[in-house]
């Protein structure tokens, strides 16, 4: 694919009007990244890794592509530091999740750009902050920015299937290339926007939930669908799953959940929120409290370990009652939470022992960055130059990033989301109808920019 006109820099950008053309050219990139359909399964990121590699080429900048699979792929490219400091890595993913075209209003792999937005699927997960990063490496070497640690920028695959070939792969296989990094940069992120156009937040990834995802079998007598059976294992599982829906998981207040919510106290102008979320172990306590603060979705995903019915299968034809029916259960849980205790409670719930699990794949503890360091510092000062009264706190991630691969290294990470949203705006995450505004876009490419370049520059 053809690569937009670049921005011509002889030093870093200083003034609005170059910026506005760096976003600009950000927008058009995006545009062009967006069309390269890489749903996964079976994501095909091969295409998207050379077309980045062409990117990164055309400003002098040279990658290796790693397929450790067909038409699976990995890029890395190094701009070098003088080494005085260890490096800093900025991560992204090249693959997305499916996208219902007949749900969207424009198609998702078109990267229309229509009313101030860039449209398509990746936009906001991870694409646009891909663009983001790359547009990073790019400013810092138009403008010969003299650098104290080496930059990574790692594109990788298999993110959103939570295994395969990507970042889980490169640690393992490639860990050398990393270079004893010492910071990382990837999504997790939220940058609040109100409806005043402010920002009401920057918010940091330093945690998140750990995923225990669930196959769910129920056995019974299989026969002709005109015999019922009274062990009928669709209706057992139907039973069991009732159970499910209805448990309501032990409320938990983790020490950085406590502090996030102390945070957004500061914000509140409910007197009564304000001062629920300032103590929020002594609200829980009061059953009405609890109901009104776990309504809210985000809210109560951070509180308690969560379980979705995702999945469903049972015979393939109407007249048969079949052996046995299946479920597929999303499983999250808190950090310091046990699987193994976790599962036991969950068979207690569905007591049938008729009714078993077995975990899809291997989970791992929840894992936790310091905030005490140089990179969360040039965190803080990017968002307070651009916002001097937003907030800057750590909300725990109620999904997950392949940040873990990397903190198990050592490598501090964090989440950083670049792009000022809405509420609104961050349900096109895995949703339909997926964009980001230009401007967000712009904003983002210099934030970016600013938190690499305070922690990475001489």
């Amino acid at each position: 694919m053809e690569t937009p006109a670049r921005v011509a820099l002889v030093s870093s950008p200083q003034g609005d009007a170059e910026w506005n053309a760096l976003g600009d050219e950000a927008g058009s990139l995006l545009s062009r990244y967006l069309r390269i359909n890489t749903t996964n399964p079976p994501g095909n990121e091969i295409v998207a890794a050379r077309w980045l590699a062409a990117v990164l080429r055309r400003d002098g900048i040279e990658s290796q592509i790693f397929e450790p699979a067909p038409g699976k792929a990995n890029l890395y490219a190094r701009l070098r530091g003088n080494g005085s400091a260890r490096p800093l890595i900025l991560l992204n993913h090249m693959d997305v999740v499916l996208a219902s075209p007949e749900y969207w209003q424009v198609d998702p792999f078109s990267g229309l750009t229509q009313g101030g937005y860039v449209w398509g699927r990746g936009a906001l997960d991870m694409k646009g902050e891909a663009i983001a990063q790359l547009m990073t490496m790019l400013i810092l070497k138009r403008a010969g920015v003299p650098l104290k640690r080496d930059v990574i920028f790692l594109a990788t695959s298999d993110e959103e299937i939570g295994a395969g070939v990507g970042a889980g792969w490169f640690t393992e296989h490639h860990a050398d290339l990393l270079g004893n990094a010492e910071f990382l940069i990837t999504e997790g992120g939220t940058t609040r926007a109100n409806d005043r156009g402010g920002i009401d937040y920057f918010g940091v990834g330093t945690t998140e939930k750990s995923p225990f995802w669930l196959d769910m079998t129920a056995r019974g007598t299989p026969g002709h669908g005109s015999r019922p059976t009274p062990d009928n294992p669709v209706h057992r599982l139907i039973r069991a799953l009732g159970r499910i829906a209805d448990w309501r998981t032990p409320l938990v207040v983790t020490p950085g959940v406590d502090r996030y919510f102390r945070d957004l106290a500061t914000l509140e102008t409910d007197s009564t929120r304000r001062r629920w979320f300032s103590d929020m172990r002594t609200a829980l306590r009061d059953s009405a409290a609890a109901r009104a603060i776990t309504g809210d979705l985000t809210y109560n995903a951070l509180l308690r370990n969560t379980v979705s019915i995702t999945g469903l299968k049972g015979s393939d034809k109407t007249n048969v009652i079949p052996p046995l029916a299946t479920a597929v259960l999303d499983v999250r849980l808190l950090p310091g939470q046990d699987p193994t205790a976790f599962l036991a409670d969950l068979q207690q719930v569905v007591a049938d022992t008729a009714v078993t699990f077995r975990p899809q794949g291997p989970s791992w503890p929840a894992t936790e960055s310091p905030t005490d360091t140089e990179l969360f510092r040039a965190i803080e000062a990017a968002g307070h130059a651009r916002h001097p009264n937003a907030l800057v706190t750590t909300p725990m991630l109620a999904g997950f990033t392949d940040s873990h691969y990397f903190r198990r290294l050592g490598i501090a990470s964090y989440g950083l989301g670049p792009f000022p949203l809405t509420v609104a705006e961050s349900r096109g995450v895995h949703g339909n109808d997926e964009r980001v505004s230009l401007e967000a876009l712009r904003f983002g490419v210099r934030f970016v920019y600013d938190v690499v370049q305070r922690v990475a520059a001489k």
